[in-house]
This record gives C-alpha cells, structure tokens and sequence, in this order.
C-alpha cells in the first residue's frame, strides 16, 4: 500500500441535454481537482437521464461518437488526475445500449471499462416502473483495475444489492470499489446509506459512491447523498441531496486492517446448497 490520498464524489442533476450535463460534471470536477482529490468520480448516467427506451437510444452515442469521452479525457490530462465517469449511455447497435462506467487516466487515455452486470428491472411502490433490461445489454464481466494506491473494483448502483460481486472485487485484491448510482428517492431514503456501509464492512474495502440527486425528466426522483464509507463502515463524507461535492481522504493502510481485525474474506468454506423451501416442506410432511 502506498500514501493516501483525496477522492472526491461529484453529486449531479442531470438531464436529457448531453453537451449541457457534460459542462455541469466538468465544473463540479474542476472544483474537485481545485479541492486537492487526485481521484474523481461522477454519477451513473452523468451525461444523460432522459424518459423511455426510444428517447435514450436516439440520444445514445457509440463509445467512439460519444461526445463525453474526449472531453472527460482532454479534462483528466489538464488536471492530471484519475477521473471515474460512473457511466455513459454507449450505443452498442440500433436496438441497444451499455451502461458503460469509464476510468481515464491522468495521461488522458482510457485504463478501464465495465458495463454494468445487473439491470435495474423493478415496479417500485411509488409508481415508477423501470425496465432497465428493454434498453440495455448486461455485462458479464467484472472489473478490477490498477491505482497508484491499490486496485479498484467497479460497479454501478443496482450492482449494489448484489454482494458476491463485490466479495469477488475484494478477494480479488480490491481495496476501492465505485458504486455510481442513480439511486430512486424511495429506495434511497430506506436502503443507500446501509448497503454502502454493509458493502465496506464485508469487504474491508473504500466504496466511493457519486450520485444523481433531485427532479429529472418524467419526474423521476434520485436520492443523492453521494457517499465515501471507509472499510470499516464509517461514513466519512455525504453530499446530502443537492449538486455539489463529496471529498475525503482515503488511507489504504485502513484496508488492511480492517482485514486484520474480521479476515472474512479467507473464511470462506464449502457448504451444500439449501433445498429450496418447498421441498424440505414436502419432506417432513
């Protein structure tokens, strides 16, 4: 492990104008650099929320098209940093799209890529019906990439509910792991600040974790908070729910120690797998 360092979280409000989201998260990320983080981290859909699968298409660009990808590149290499965009609408053909979370080097270059794994497909109770499947096309490959300070795990937002990926992230030698969300404001208010939290403590790793916050397009609501939770679970910086900034020193001497105290991670063993319910009541009836 090497010396620490500043990570900042950029919290926006984006919407379904891509040269004018690309403008907003390039000020917040000046004034993050401004602010002393040498690692930077925007939302999920940084540069687009719009309303239904034919809208999101007609605006979804290919990675090589994309608007953002220089000007996100160009803006690492002037503020020689490490800048994660927690992902762009990339289209993929004329009937799909990725969720694509890119990291830029401070040289400008691309050091990694990862599409989203699982869709966001849920009626919540508020009334809002997401189908995240219609439109994309899910990854199926996890990302564990290269630091000056150690190696970092990515996910986006509903990839959170899901914690064998970032067990496999942590065993695999992550002690950072990104969680670029556009987090509902009713699943927010109930769920965000724990399963961040519970995430770090499984792990023992940092989750840095940008958000969209407010009213966008259709009146969909996101919870913001943009979160930084150390490993051992504290909440080290929270955004609360407008655009803005969430900063904190990150020490990755604070990994491994939190592994020394609970090493769950090399306390896996191999069990048999439950019956399923249904079953075991059939047998003891």
């Amino acid at each position: 492990m090497t010396c620490s360092f500043t990570a900042a979280c950029v919290q926006l409000n984006s919407g379904d104008d891509l040269a004018a989201n690309i403008t907003a998260a390039s000020d917040l990320i000046r004034q993050a650099a401004a602010q002393g983080a040498s690692f930077v981290a925007t939302p999920e859909n940084s540069t687009m929320i719009t309303v239904g699968r034919e809208a999101t298409l007609a605006k979804a660009r290919s990675e090589l098209e994309h608007p953002a990808v220089p000007a996100f590149s160009t803006l690492a290499a002037e503020l020689g940093l490490w800048l994660l965009i927690g992902s762009l609408t990339v289209r993929l053909s004329a009937e799909q799209a990725a969720n694509r979370s890119l990291l830029f080097a401070p040289d400008g270059k691309i050091a990694a890529r990862y599409d989203k794994i699982h869709m966001f497909d849920v009626a919540i109770p508020d009334g809002q019906v997401y189908r995240e499947s219609a439109t994309f096309q899910p990854g199926e490959t996890a990302v564990l990439t290269d630091l000056p300070w150690g190696a970092l795990g990515m996910t986006v937002c509903y990839d959170l509910r899901f914690p064998a990926l970032y067990r496999s992230l942590a065993q695999a030698g992550a002690s950072f792991i990104t969680v670029p969300a556009a987090f509902t404001r009713f699943t927010g208010q109930a769920h965000w600040h724990v399963l961040l939290r519970a995430r770090a403590i499984e792990t023992g790793c940092y989750v840095i974790a940008p958000a969209q916050c407010g009213t966008h397009a259709g009146g969909r609501q996101t919870y913001g908070h943009s979160l930084i939770a150390a490993p051992w679970g504290e909440v080290l910086a929270d955004s609360g729910e407008a655009p803005g900034l969430a900063l904190a020193e990150i020490d990755p001497a604070k990994v491994a120690e939190a592994r020394r105290m609970v090493p769950s991670l090399s306390g896996d063993r191999d069990f048999a797998a439950p019956r399923p319910a249904q079953d075991s009541l059939r047998a003891v009836s």
